[in-house]
């Protein structure tokens, strides 16, 4: 039997909701292995600024709307890939060889939270179709194969294939026809008030979990939202 619920389909930010970074360390310990360096973060750079390396590489999707505040970068992979440049071959110890070598395995340093699976297996044992819908500019469906969240999704939405990022309630519509689930039945998960919060516009219930250092992030909360009463 069905458990009773209020949610016909949940929407599901990508990046810090989903799935986070691996520190930086790893990152670019991964990206000197790429570049066939070999080596780690802490010979590549003395201190302090490895600090600055470490730091600008944990905070770097945080620093791009300063030099990219109409997230041109989530519609087109050109963009995407010359603010990556700008923001990452700033930074200590990177010249132009492992900036391209960083960018090669960024998507290999994404990890799901240890809650992302088993709150979609739940949420699909309760009749609850999810959407992943995020602003991004490259395809992110390696990753979801990769971590398995592909096959616990029923649908993928990303801005760069529609043309619309968030807060765009156009992207938002998108997602709910992609489930085929009415405004007030659907339930939209992020991490970013400004441009997951938009989906409240729309009449969708919005819960915000910001992304916090370590590996507790409450997405098991959609559960109690997706079975409460109305």
């Amino acid at each position: 039997m069905t458990a009773a619920r209020s949610v016909d389909a949940v929407l599901l930010d990508f990046h810090g909701t989903l799935v986070h970074q691996h520190p930086a360390r790893r990152w670019v310990a991964a990206a000197l292995a790429e570049a066939g360096r070999g080596g780690t973060a802490d010979q590549l750079v003395p201190t302090p600024g490895l600090a600055t390396l470490l730091d600008g590489l944990d905070r770097l999707w945080e620093r791009a709307s300063a030099i990219d505040p109409g997230n041109l970068r989530d519609l087109d992979g050109v963009r995407h890939r010359e603010v990556f440049d700008e923001l990452v071959g700033c930074l200590p110890g990177v010249d132009d060889a492992l900036t391209d070598a960083l960018y090669a395995t960024m998507l290999d340093e994404w990890t799901p939270w240890p809650d992302t699976l088993p709150t979609l297996r739940a949420l699909a044992g309760l009749g609850v179709r999810t959407a992943v819908l995020s602003n991004v500019g490259v395809d992110i469906r390696p990753v979801l194969r990769r971590t398995g969240i592909a096959d616990l999704v029923d649908a993928v939405v990303l801005s760069f294939e529609h043309g619309a990022v968030k807060p765009d309630p156009e992207l938002f519509r998108r997602a709910l026809a992609a489930v085929g689930a009415a405004p007030d039945r659907a339930l939209m998960v992020g991490d970013n008030w400004r441009d997951d919060g938009a989906a409240a516009a729309l009449g969708v219930r919005t819960l915000i979990l910001p992304a916090r250092p370590g590996e507790r992030h409450h997405l098991g909360t959609v559960l109690g939202l997706v079975t409460a009463e109305d």
